[in-house]
């Protein structure tokens, strides 16, 4: 399981040296994304291949033409044959079984919120890849749980890309912190991941726990809820209390989470 960009661990300098392949779905992936899109990657890794895959005479793609340039990213030629039939989807799995028996990469990142490549992620994980999807909210269920680590795209956007014909058509994907209210879904995923990781004392490092809800969500992260890391996120939580220790070996600080006791 890979690390997450807000996990503490210094082997997350291991992870930034991963080759990925960066494979984008154009008909299903808003190019207003982009920039925020490739920050991301570069959390995980070294995007070695970048490629973009739609039918390029279609006047539906033209906004994205003057992106590829300025990111480098190579556009993949695919005709519509056939109404109805999603050749895009076909060409991005061929290109993906291609890359990995032929390049040596250590993962991919799948941008597209289809279900169609479900069954690619779990190819690719089953042959020891790291899978990243990147999709919006409206993503099937299947492909987000199949994933390593699943982001979704609303919080990548740029509110100076939000074009005005989106802007009425988008809702926020990510709360205020003032109106922030924990569900029950959460507050469980969160208490049984520091209840898991505790010492006798009841305390959880930070670290820690976010590598722990990895394994549970594979989509779970503080920024969707409006927090830019996960410590800010618990802090926000009533129920948790925060405590701050200098490092044993090092001039820093690190954060630990308790489930707060009933007085």
């Amino acid at each position: 399981m890979p690390l997450l960009p807000f996990s503490n661990s210094n082997s997350q300098v291991e992870l930034s040296q991963m080759k990925l392949a960066v494979l984008i779905d154009a008909d299903n992936t808003r190019p207003a994304i982009i920039e925020g899109l490739l920050d991301e990657v570069a959390k995980y890794g070294v995007a070695s291949v970048k490629r973009i895959y739609g039918d390029w005479t279609s006047t539906n793609l033209r906004s994205w033409k003057a992106k590829l340039l300025e990111y480098a990213i190579q556009p993949i030629q695919q005709f519509s044959y056939t109404t109805g039939k999603n050749a895009t989807d076909s060409a991005m799995i061929i290109d993906a079984m291609d890359l990995l028996y032929s390049e040596k990469l250590d993962g991919f990142c799948i941008v597209s919120s289809d279900s169609d490549f479900t069954r690619l992620a779990s190819r690719l994980r089953e042959s020891g890849r790291t899978v990243y999807g990147f999709g919006e909210k409206k993503t099937p269920r299947a492909f987000v749980s199949v994933c390593d680590r699943f982001v979704y795209t609303e919080i990548l956007r740029g509110e100076q890309d939000i074009s005005l014909d989106e802007a009425d058509e988008d809702k926020p994907a990510v709360k205020a912190r003032r109106d922030f209210k924990v569900d029950q879904k959460l507050l469980k995923l969160l208490r049984d991941t520091v209840e898991d990781l505790a010492d006798e004392s009841g305390w959880a490092y930070l670290g820690g726990i976010g590598q722990k809800i990895s394994l549970r969500s594979s989509e779970f992260d503080p920024r969707n809820y409006g927090f830019k890391k996960l410590g800010d996120l618990f802090r926000a939580v009533g129920q948790f209390e925060t405590e701050e220790r200098p490092q044993e070996n090092g001039a820093g600080r690190q954060v630990y989470i308790r489930w707060r006791k009933r007085k």
